[in-house]
């Protein structure tokens, strides 16, 4: 391996492990105050979309050259089209200046993760001896956050457990995170783990990595994130060709089977209807279905509003700011124009993923990472809701298999191509 390498390309994986962290972080409380937490964010989530970007144009002055080439690319256009909508919608919004801060950080995000995308990119084309793996990088940057809950939920219970049902059920997520939320980044951490550690040679360190994930993703008691958990190692597991570990998931799940109904799925005597809808919100939708969306249908109240006022009220049903349906919630604030932009987005996406998962690296990543961010967004912010890290997850599935960089180059760039193997004193073998 050259000798001569640049230091920031010799560490780019760990600048990147702590890029993801510190931005997936910034999406957290991290005291009371409102205004801490404000500049907390804006500090985390913005710090980290610039320092990404100063990393690639560092990358291009030492001669990697941005020779991109964008595939599958009407997914993206799809969703630059469902912001364009949300943008039109400011004109009508009783909100404005929030409808606006909703979709800047959404549209910061994306900038953040185009750019991520391309910096690997580069690095697994010029670099290929320091090749980022996305599955490690989303491993590594979980991990760290798990054990801050872990090791919250010991030394501060008050703080890192939320009171639930009047009291009655304590999750861990506290004035941090909700414990919903947390669940999904726990059941991802532990799918990204289970696939890095059929990679890693060395065994320990993910064991430890996924029972830390495990234990999180229980404590937040999340009826969806263990749903969601339980299907992707179900799917991961069963296109697997080892045997043995098919057989030790079967005899995981008839063990795990009842504690899961009693303590997860029909947790508090929970009836049929809210284990289908896994939060019991049914009544809710249909309010706003019934009575909300028949008053703005086309274009809706404006972006990450679902009424004139902040809440939703209705006579069946409880008050509400947010719908805790990533569906209901676009539904709500674009009309059924956003909705049906959105839906085809989603199906885009998902065309994707199988058109590229048998050439493509990133099959199984998909797979962890989508299945947790969709069954979240039938209950919570999700992928077109508020700002959550949710939306940053599907962002980064939809543009997985866009980004690429070009292998024809013109005489001029195959120049500039063997001048920076010779300045790097690099193997064309390595390349």
């Amino acid at each position: 391996m050259p000798k001569n390498i640049p230091y920031i390309v010799r560490n780019i994986s760990i600048l990147l492990v702590i890029i993801l962290c510190v931005k997936i972080a910034g999406y957290f409380c991290v005291v009371e105050d409102r205004t801490i937490n404000q500049i907390f964010k804006i500090i985390a989530r913005v710090g980290m979309t610039g320092l990404i970007i100063i990393l690639q144009f560092r990358l291009i002055r030492l001669g990697c050259q941005p020779l991109f080439k964008y595939e599958n690319v009407l997914a993206p256009v799809f969703y630059l089209i469902y912001l364009c909508i949300a943008i039109a919608s400011f004109s009508w919004s009783t909100d404005p200046a929030y409808s606006i801060l909703q979709w800047l950080m959404t549209f910061e995000s994306l900038v953040f993760v185009f750019v991520f995308m391309r910096v690997i990119s580069m690095i697994n084309t010029y670099f290929p001896a320091y090749k980022i793996d996305l599955i490690k990088t989303f491993t590594l940057a979980i991990f760290p956050i798990m054990v801050i809950f872990i090791a919250g939920s010991f030394i501060d219970p008050d703080l890192f457990y939320r009171g639930m049902r009047g009291g009655e059920e304590q999750r861990l997520g506290g004035y941090y995170m909700n414990p919903n939320e947390l669940g999904m980044l726990s059941s991802i951490g532990a799918a990204m783990t289970y696939l890095y550690f059929q990679k890693a040679k060395k065994k320990f360190f993910p064991i430890i990595v996924l029972i830390a994930a495990i234990v999180v993703l229980v404590l937040t008691a999340s009826r969806s994130s263990a749903i969601g958990f339980l299907l992707i190692m179900g799917i991961l597991i069963l296109q697997s060709d080892n045997k043995k570990l098919k057989v030790f998931m079967f005899i995981g799940i008839a063990l795990a089977v009842p504690a899961i109904l009693k303590f997860v799925i029909f947790k508090d005597g929970g009836g049929v209807e809210e284990v289908l809808s896994m939060t019991g919100r049914i009544p809710f939708w249909t309010a706003l279905l019934q009575e909300g969306i028949i008053k703005e249908p086309f274009f809706g109240y404006g972006f990450m509003r679902i009424n004139y006022t902040d809440y939703f009220e209705s006579l069946n049903t409880y008050a509400a700011k947010m719908t805790h349906n990533t569906f209901m919630q676009v539904l709500m604030n674009l009309g059924f124009v956003g909705f049906f932009i959105a839906f085809w987005q989603l199906v885009l996406t998902i065309r994707n993923f199988f058109k590229e998962r048998k050439i493509s690296l990133y099959g199984n990543f998909f797979i962890a990472l989508f299945i947790p961010a969709f069954i979240n967004s039938l209950t919570e912010f999700g992928i077109f809701g508020e700002t959550n890290y949710g939306i940053l997850f599907y962002q980064f599935l939809i543009l997985l298999f866009v980004v690429k960089i070009r292998e024809n180059r013109s005489k001029k760039e195959i120049l500039l191509f063997n001048l920076f193997q010779k300045r790097w004193k690099l193997d064309q073998k390595l390349l």
